[in-house]
């Protein structure tokens, strides 16, 4: 993992992850269902529409697209094929960050060998996980560059997480809280906001030395608010609660985009910003 390679782009792409709960028509309870989802979805989408931690959500992607309109695009056909088998299902898609009533304890965990190591080293924090996301790609030229936008960006975080917040219960109470989810995410170790780093070399050797000292077990599971992905050459967003409905979500991604845009061009023109303190985000 020392020759981490970062994938560049020379461009500004985006791609977008929905991660929708699945619950019974009747009772609207999360339902363990993902496995008779994937069975009848076509092999065309099997790379897009993919299963999640536990059984009671589903992950839906995009591709690597140029706009935001053609992320609509993308968007609207995968969830429209979704929506049918699961009204064949007597299943529903949910918009939401968390779910009202159904209780964590109750969801079944995804049988894969990932998932059962994830268990395993996290125990009840990610039994817990039972909560979704919107997460958005952007690429970007340089595994330095995608670095220093995570670092600049963090200052924003908040507002975005303003913006999509939509997770204000938890097992059958209000919280108090407009989004629950971040609290549930900050019980993770490698999640939340995250170090200051200078370059892609101190990334590399940062994510080397938790996944060799056995504090992950991949580099898949840094969980941070924001975050490099080496393998697609962007910038990932992952701290916004997952939206009421597919345009709130695609202006949410729009916003991200151009920021990410902004600071590229920022560091381009070597203007330089003073970076909130962690604390302050």
């Amino acid at each position: 993992m020392n020759t981490l390679e970062f994938k560049s782009n020379s461009a500004p792409t985006v791609g977008i992850e929905l991660e929708l709960a699945l619950v019974d028509a009747e009772t609207m309870a999360l339902s363990n269902s993902i496995q008779r989802v994937l069975t009848a979805v076509p092999d065309e989408f099997s790379e897009s529409i993919k299963p999640e931690l536990m059984q009671s959500y589903v992950e839906i992607n995009t591709g690597v697209c140029q706009t935001i309109d053609q992320a609509e695009q993308d968007l609207t056909t995968k969830l429209l094929c979704v929506e049918q088998i699961a009204d064949q299902l007597d299943l529903r898609l949910y918009w939401s960050a968390t779910h009202p009533f159904s209780l964590w304890d109750d969801q079944k965990v995804t049988p894969s060998e990932r998932y059962e190591g994830l268990i395993e080293l996290l125990q009840d924090m990610a039994r817990q996980l039972v909560c979704f996301g919107l997460h958005v790609h952007v690429g970007v030229d340089s595994g330095d560059k995608a670095v220093m936008i995570c670092d600049r960006i963090m200052r924003h975080l908040p507002m975005l997480l303003a913006l999509s917040c939509n997770s204000p219960w938890w097992e059958n109470r209000v919280t108090g809280l407009q989004s629950h989810r971040a609290k549930i995410m900050e019980g993770l170790p490698t999640a939340g906001l995250p170090p200051l780093m200078r370059n892609w070399s101190e990334y590399v050797w940062l994510v080397t030395h938790l996944v060799e000292t056995g504090f992950m077990n991949t580099i898949r599971e840094i969980w941070w608010d924001v975050r490099p992905h080496h393998n697609f050459g962007t910038v990932e967003v992952r701290m916004c609660d997952m939206p009421g409905n597919l345009e709130d979500s695609l202006a949410i991604a729009a916003l991200i985009q151009c920021l990410v845009v902004a600071l590229s061009d920022d560091i381009d023109r070597g203007t330089y910003q003073h970076d909130c303190h962690p604390m302050m985000v």
